[in-house]
């Protein structure tokens, strides 16, 4: 046994994989790396170490038999065998390209413990500018490349829970430290708490080399709805209601709209743009509402609701001000309707594309969180904002206009988005069709990745990327801000007492519930029967705190016809039914 070495290779081996008899367990385990020295010809140049990684590890003992196992847990242990399957990734040559080795390795050659400089130089962890985490079971440092990140683009995948939110929010931390501008689609309201200081123990803080540290100065949350629904939003956000195109229009209702329809708003548009230089959409509505057809009506319910969102407005909110260099805006959905949102999307990115083809805003990120509701594949949903996506994740590179697309379905992602990320990192994911998606869709995605997939525990991730040669399990790193994602204590919940409400709520009223007494309340008189003065009811009526004492119902609609009059004197009435009396009477 050679000093220091954990292990000796044994039985047939190959030039991607061999077998080791484990002398050393607690330095082999599944996942760890190890190395070998290799002696790839006579000529010494060709001799270096290569780096492996334990893929699989067995335990067993041939002294200790049934018969024996039947009687009871055995107190000696030290004949047990050890046996590890090792995959080869290769080593770095004078240029610095991977190579994997041509001749087998030689059976009873030693392996080592895996140093940190062979790890990262063979894996490609060279990265200086991101850090995310450490390699797992190891102190390792994962460091990314800004450049390479927000150019080639970035995805973000896990079943819900598993801290994909989290992840996120590690990733718009360091590009937030790095000055890169970034537009987050926030339908959760979870990225707002980036601006709040993080809690943590010390020990975590240390550990990965950080500290607590708010980004209160940096971030932006705008509200597309108002400040009462949303009332911790900085902004409101509102996109251009002027001169709006039919296209602009029928993106928020695209299944409501036939040809009919979609003709009529474009006749009505096209005829205010002979007679107006500007125009709203109560112009638009004014004037389809000038229009013959029937249908209008479906046209004007559908511009009004657009209307009643009061999203349109003659100041928008620009560009240049959502994409600035060391900030990022968060765009919060809370309360917005889903149709609505992706008109805003649509119509955003598709604002921040064309200003960054221009070089109007510096190069930055574009977060879509839950981009599954935004770039759905094709057969689950159809979105105005899908179009627009794809062109990003195809051709914002050329731009320097990054994307990061975060979901916890990757089955219902668009596969030509997902397709484009050069960076992928992947939480736990159990669902058939997503481990499907992601094994089709992205590359370096093996069934041993699969595998491995469905057991990860929460706040490890699996990263894939074109900087890195091969998969590799990250335990990512303390947030430095607040989490915003958690979900909520059912049970702390229900313990704790409800607070009470508002003193604006509350104003003019009294503490004492409400109870329903009996008011008696005159009759009205009716005009077919005698008025009794004395004629009372029992209504059971809550009387508002705020209701007027001398209120005064609204007169009834009186009847189009007269009501029917008797005659008194015995001869024929003139009410309803004089006429058919005189037409059958008259045949008898």
């Amino acid at each position: 046994m050679v000093r220091g070495s954990v292990g000796v290779i044994f039985g047939e081996t190959g030039t991607f994989e061999f077998k080791v008899m484990v002398f050393d367990s607690s330095k082999v385990y599944r996942g760890a790396y190890v190395k070998v020295w290799h002696d790839a010809s006579s000529e010494e140049k060709d001799h270096t170490w290569v780096l492996g990684q334990v893929m699989a590890i067995k335990r067993y003992s041939d002294s200790f038999s049934i018969e024996e196992a039947m009687k009871g847990q055995r107190a000696d242990k030290s004949d047990d065998k050890i046996v590890a399957e090792v995959m080869i990734i290769g080593s770095r040559d004078e240029i610095g390209m991977l190579r994997a080795p041509v001749i087998p390795f030689s059976p009873g050659s030693p392996i080592f413990a895996a140093d940190e400089g062979l790890t990262r130089s063979v894996l490609g962890l060279t990265g200086n500018e991101m850090s995310i985490g450490m390699l797992e079971g190891t102190n390792i440092k994962v460091q990314l490349s800004v450049n390479s990140l927000v150019q080639k683009h970035c995805s973000i995948l896990a079943k819900t829970g598993s801290g994909k939110s989290y992840t996120a929010s590690v990733l718009l931390e360091e590009l937030l430290d790095h000055n890169i501008p970034m537009l987050i689609i926030d339908p959760h309201s979870e990225y707002s708490s980036l601006k709040v200081e993080g809690e943590g123990s010390p020990e975590d803080f240390k550990r990965f080399g950080v500290k607590p540290k708010g980004y209160g100065k940096n971030v932006t949350v705008y509200t597309p709805a108002s400040k009462a629904i949303n009332p911790d939003a900085d902004e409101l956000f509102r996109l251009n209601g002027m001169n709006l195109t039919v296209k602009d229009l029928t993106s928020v209702f695209p299944d409501n709209f036939s040809t009919t329809h979609t003709g009529i708003l474009y006749e009505a548009i096209q005829k205010l743009r002979a007679e107006m230089e500007t125009y709203t959409i109560d112009d638009i509505i004014f004037e389809v509402g000038n229009d013959k057809s029937k249908a209008k009506w479906i046209v004007i319910n559908a511009l009004e609701q657009i209307r009643d969102t009061n999203i349109l407005s003659p100041n928008p909110t620009s560009i240049s001000e959502l994409f600035q260099k060391g900030k990022a805006a968060v765009i919060d959905f809370k309360g917005v309707a889903p149709e609505l949102q992706s008109m805003i999307v649509a119509s955003l990115c598709s604002g921040l594309f064309e200003a960054r083809k221009l070089n109007q805003i510096p190069p930055g990120m574009l977060v879509v969180e839950e981009a599954h509701n935004y770039a759905p594949e094709k057969g689950f949903s159809k979105t105005t904002s899908t179009d627009i996506l794809r062109t990003i994740a195809s051709e914002g590179r050329k731009f320097g206009l990054g994307m990061m697309v975060v979901s916890q379905r990757p089955a219902r992602v668009d596969k030509n988005v997902l397709s484009q990320c050069g960076t992928q990192v992947i939480m736990k994911v159990t669902n058939p069709n997503d481990l499907k998606a992601i094994s089709k869709g992205l590359e370096g995605v093996t069934s041993y990745v699969e595998e491995e997939l469905m057991r990860l525990p929460p706040g490890v991730a699996m990263l894939v990327s074109n900087e890195i040669e091969r998969p590799v399990l990250v335990d990512i790193r303390i947030r430095k801000s607040k989490h915003g994602g958690e979900s909520v204590n059912v049970l702390k919940a229900a313990r704790t007492p409800t607070p009470p409400p508002p003193p604006e709520l509350v104003a003019g009223q009294s503490h004492e519930p409400v109870v329903p007494t009996s008011v008696r309340r005159p009759v009205p008189a009716a005009t077919t029967v005698e008025s009794h003065e004395h004629d009372v009811l029992d209504i059971p009526v809550v009387d508002s705190p705020t209701q007027d004492t001398n209120f005064t119902p609204p007169p009834k609609r009186q009847p189009s016809r007269p009501p029917r009059v008797e005659a008194t004197n015995g001869e024929e009435s003139e009410g309803g039914g004089k006429l058919f009396k005189k037409l059958f009477r008259a045949n008898r």
